[in-house]
């Protein structure tokens, strides 16, 4: 017996000996698994490195994002309109992307994988718009290069030492090659069939001639707003005041010798391009205009979706609020027709602050108290929340009549600025009450400033990917929050969720007067109307819209395309779900990989779906 255990025992460990033993497996599986993720982990500090230095190429190229992003090495320069600029920032595109393929999609983390779709799509919009690169108008009533300039004088430069100082008055020298080149610019454009209808020159001749207005332009007195704002930031340096005189006087020169003549120079081809503008609207007028539209839905809504189809979702989702808004008109006990409603709270005083500073000043309180009441409900509803404080301020003088109703401008990547949700009170008439609240969440939060903020202190990500701009995600977030608003308890005033109601309206009336203007070749005027006779906004906040959906073809679809998809995926998300969907869980979702095409969204929404139910 002992013979037979002990020949069993020879033969057990004669085959051991052929065979690695199990820890001899396990050693070696566990070294191989360790060799493949020391692999992947390489493979992921390689791509890293590469999304590091594609921005920083691309930055180099753009010192004003460079400067909004915290680099202020070049700060006085001012960016290069040059064909030839542009050219060389195309090719970098594409030298990009070409050397993204490199690298194995499939050996990628899912997080990786995530950042290679989201540069590689950017990438190849930005080389598919390229096409395009003479369509659109570098300078309009919304935005453009004769404000925008000055505005990021005084938004994002800096002066906190001497040499800030120097580089600002060197921009201001530098203005007059920058301006004139707009101008040769603008009249290339218009030769070639890409001109701003006659409305647009008004705002921006006006516009243009504000930032020359004010000593030491003229002897009004008043300080011009540049030389103002020179003047504030240079008198917080340590310097001695001999010093601090010494760079005002520099700035002044540089502002009479250099700003001056360049503006000059612009507002008089502006003068020139007015008097051969027409008053065609619609990029329908372009040559390959059609295309060129095509692409901008499909830039902004981040869909496929052809003008024929938004404009009947538009159509759709103004009947709709039509109807919901009807029910508010019982609530209140209003008696009449929809239109009779609108009449009366566009007009009734009670819906409007007296349009003084005071009154101005009382839109802003009244602001910064429903954002106090949000804050507080905001911890039931989400658990990531941004580090940036943001402020809520007036849009400053000089500006305000072009600038837009309201809008966010997102905080500095090194926490030097904060977020700042602007309100243009030029006149407090185009600002009712009954829509602040909706405005505030839109703007504020949890709608622009959570999301842009967010993104932007998103830890382990590529800086490209925190600064990617998908305005359907973006702009339908701020849609979709709206009406958050209501779900956590918020609008307890009738005519404030009337007010909800007549901002979500808005949005959808977009889809209809876009794709009008754009594709079915509806005049300004046409869409002026069809505003008038569905919304309760006045004339002046109509007009001032339709002018902007003119000049910005495509981007105002974004809006409700957005929120209607981050809605039903929502809804969705609870049908599946039942008892076990978490609001906090699914605005993480959303939210926790910054701005993403819908069609992604969409993707890692339906994965936390599938992975909760699996667990269950």
């Amino acid at each position: 017996m002992l013979k037979q255990t002990t020949s069993a025992i020879a033969l057990l460990l004669a085959l051991a000996a052929c065979e690695p033993s199990n820890t001899a497996k396990e050693n070696e599986q566990k070294s191989a698994a360790q060799e493949e993720q020391v692999t992947a982990e390489q493979q992921s500090e390689k791509l890293a490195a590469f999304f590091e230095t594609a921005m920083n190429e691309r930055l180099a190229l753009n010192p004003l994002q460079a400067e909004r992003l915290g680099d202020r090495s070049r700060n006085d320069e001012w960016p290069d309109m040059s064909d030839e600029a542009e050219d060389k920032e195309l090719q970098l595109y594409k030298d990009q992307l070409a050397t993204l393929k490199t690298f194995d999609f499939d050996t990628l983390s899912p997080k990786d994988q995530l950042s290679y779709r989201i540069f590689e799509l950017t990438a190849q919009r930005y080389i598919d718009n390229d096409k395009w690169r003479d369509y659109g108008y570098p300078v309009n009533q919304m935005f453009g290069w004769h404000a925008g300039a000055a505005t990021h004088l005084m938004n994002v430069h800096r002066i906190d030492t001497v040499k800030d100082a120097e580089a600002y008055i060197t921009r201001l020298q530098k203005m007059d090659g920058m301006m004139k080149e707009l101008a040769a610019e603008l009249q290339e454009r218009a030769d070639a069939g890409i001109q701003a209808p006659k409305f647009v020159y008004p705002y921006v001749i006006d516009s243009s001639r504000n930032i020359i207005s004010g000593v030491p332009f003229d002897e009004s007195g008043e300080d011009n707003v540049l030389f103002a704002d020179f003047k504030k930031k240079v008198g917080k340096l340590e310097i001695t005041d001999e010093e601090k005189a010494a760079l005002t006087e520099r700035a002044k020169e540089a502002l009479t010798t250099g700003t001056k003549p360049g503006y000059e120079a612009l507002i008089a081809k502006l003068g020139e391009l007015q008097e051969t503008a027409t008053t065609d609207d619609g990029a329908w007028k372009f040559p390959k205009g059609d295309e060129f539209y095509a692409q901008s839905l499909k830039n902004n809504t981040t869909t496929d979706m052809t003008a024929e189809e938004i404009h009947q979702v538009g159509l759709d989702n103004v009947a709709r609020i039509h109807e919901e808004m009807k029910a508010i008109m019982e609530q209140v006990g209003f008696e009449g027709t929809l239109q009779d409603f609108f009449e009366f709270t566009r007009t009734d005083d009670r819906f409007f602050l007296p349009n003084t500073e005071e009154g101005k000043a009382e839109y802003i309180k009244l602001a910064n108290e429903y954002l106090d009441a949000m804050n507080a409900k905001v911890p039931e509803f989400f658990d990531l929340l941004p580090k940036a404080p943001m402020e809520v301020r007036a849009v400053e003088k000089f500006r305000e009549e072009s600038a837009g109703k309201a809008f966010y401008q997102r905080p500095a990547l090194d926490g030097s600025r904060p977020g700042i949700f602007y309100a243009n009170l030029r006149d407090t008439r185009f600002m009712p009450t009954y829509q602040l609240e909706a405005l505030v969440y839109h703007e504020g939060i949890p709608g622009h400033h959570f999301q842009i903020a967010l993104t932007q202190e998103l830890e382990g990500v590529p800086l490209f990917q925190r600064t990617a701009r998908f305005t359907a995600f973006s702009e339908g977030w701020g849609l979709y929050t709206e009406e958050l608003g209501k779900d956590m308890g918020f609008y307890q005033d009738p005519y404030s969720d009337f007010g909800r109601l007549a901002m979500e309206l808005w949005r959808a009336c977009r889809l209809v007067v876009d794709t009008g203007l754009h594709a079915k070749k509806w005049t300004r005027e046409e869409a002026i109307q069809y505003l008038k006779d569905n919304t309760p906004n006045p004339e002046g906040d109509i007009v001032a819209a339709i002018e902007r959906y003119v000049v910005m073809p495509g981007q105002a679809t974004a809006y409700m395309v957005g929120k209607l998809k981050i809605k039903e995926l929502r809804e969705m998300a609870r049908a599946e779900l039942g008892d076990k969907f978490d609001w906090k869980a699914f605005h993480r979702v959303v939210l926790q990989n910054g701005a993403v095409p819908l069609s992604i969204l969409e993707e890692n929404v339906n994965a936390w779906v599938a992975d909760l139910k699996k667990a269950s």
